[in-house]
């Protein structure tokens, strides 16, 4: 059975997740007490310790709102390292250890696509993860290893079933799960450098 490290695999939307792809996967899962995505040594050791690998399926990020004007230097900081650079080195250390062929999928975010008032270094951060992963994509595509994006919208998380009274306004956990299944199959060899947008 092929194996992947999915990050984040103990949050909301990583616990479907990581039931979906149980089906498939042997699935090494990394949370926040087993490893710090932002420190190149923690990841490092982590990624070493899992061997080899057939995917990386990165759902690490954060989110502050704020406007340029209120946000601090530290929220800006924080936002890249949880969105931007935990990707960076979750990438770089599962590519020493992947196969050929080889998936990574990421997490990015629907705003993205068009930016509001109030999400600047969410948004930002967001938006150079999907750089990376279309960088990536044409770094790796001699080594046939795809690397995507999913973009979805609010998610219903149960954090987020909470907050929210119209449960039909926010993503079903299932439609992202099913989609990084897609991205993970051998289907999608051909699919890669691609940012999907998941709306409700």
């Amino acid at each position: 059975m092929r194996s992947l490290i999915i990050t984040g695999g103990t949050g909301g939307l990583g616990t479907d997740v990581v039931r979906r792809l149980s089906r498939d996967y042997r699935c090494i899962v990394l949370g926040h007490s087993q490893v710090d995505l932002t420190n190149e040594q923690s990841v490092a050791r982590a990624f070493d310790e899992a061997g080899a690998i057939y995917g990386l399926v990165h759902l690490v990020g954060g989110f502050a709102a704020g406007s340029v004007r209120e946000t601090s230097l530290e929220i800006w900081t924080k936002m890249l390292a949880l969105n931007t650079t935990a990707a960076f080195l979750a990438a770089r250390g599962a590519l020493p250890h992947m196969s050929s062929p080889g998936r990574i999928v990421m997490i990015s975010s629907i705003a993205t696509l068009l930016p509001s008032a109030g999400t600047a270094a969410y948004t930002v951060a967001k938006s150079a993860l999907n750089a990376l992963v279309q960088a990536l994509a044409a770094e790796e595509r001699a080594n046939a290893i795809t690397v995507n994006a999913i973009l979805p919208d609010a998610m219903a998380t149960p954090a987020m079933l909470k907050e929210t009274k119209d449960a039909s306004k926010l993503v079903p956990l299932e439609r992202v799960s099913e989609t990084i299944a897609f991205l993970l199959s051998d289907a999608a060899a051909g699919t890669s450098g691609t940012l999907i947008p998941i709306r409700a």
